[in-house]
Order: C-alpha cells, then structure tokens, then sequence
C-alpha cells in the first residue's frame, strides 16, 4: 500500500524543532542521522556536518520526516518551500510512475536513483509549485 507523509526541511534547526513536537505529542524518534552518518562521498562542509540528514518520527499513524538542508543543496529554504510530502510506493515500477506522472509541467530536481540508504529515491516539484520526494524503500 503507497503511504504518503510529511517531509519538513530546515535551515540548520531540525533538531531543535523535532525535540519540540516530541515535547508536544510524546513517543520517540524511529531514527535520526546526522551527515556525519553518511558515506564519505555524499560530502557536506565541515560546520554542517552535526545537521540533521535524517529524522522519522511517528504521530498516531502518520509519520512525520525532516531534515537540515546543507547550504550546497541549494538557497535557504523558506516559509512556504520548506516541506514537502513524500510518497512511498509499493514497487519501483510504481515509484517511476508516480515520479513521471508528478513531474509532468514541473520539475525535476533529484532523478529517482538508487540511494546509499537503500532506496531508489528522487525529488521534483510539481507544476502546481508543491514539493514530492518519490522514496522505494528497496528490502
């Protein structure tokens, strides 16, 4: 079954603002990454190393995911830019579906690709200006 959740990017205070909503709804983080978590070759500056790459975070049974975004991943995010819902579906045929079909009269920001973390993952954002990441998560 395809689930879709809430992904919210932020601009070096991710931690902070996660701490907040398990102070509010209570329970624990499924998983939280730092950059420094990663590979060597998925390189971020030194002083952003601490960031947040990763966090999941289940409330009732929605789960809500976010991260830092690293300044070399593009300009600030904003009020209005900063989230964006995230699909997972039940096959990669049906992720390259949803990725094309989502992406017709927007653009592409990420290909879908096979990811470190064991996924075949893309981003876009659709021509109605909302932000989609496409996640496979391959067993």
């Amino acid at each position: 079954m395809t689930t879709l959740n809430t992904y919210l990017s932020f601009n070096g205070n991710c931690r902070e603002a996660f701490d907040f909503y398990r102070s509010v709804f209570g329970g624990e983080f499924s998983i939280i990454q730092t950059f420094r978590d990663a590979p060597p070759e998925f390189s971020v500056a030194e002083e952003e190393m601490d960031g947040v790459m990763h966090v999941s975070y289940s409330i009732g049974s929605a789960v809500l995911m976010g991260s830092d975004i690293p300044s070399q991943f593009g300009p600030p995010r904003t009020v209005g830019n900063n989230f964006s819902l995230s699909v997972s579906p039940d096959s990669r045929e049906e992720a390259d579906r949803v990725f094309r079909d989502l992406s017709h009269g927007g653009s592409v920001s990420f290909p879908m690709q096979d990811m470190f973390w064991g996924a075949y993952f893309g981003t876009l954002t659709d021509r109605f200006g909302i932000n989609w990441q496409v996640n496979f998560h391959q067993e």
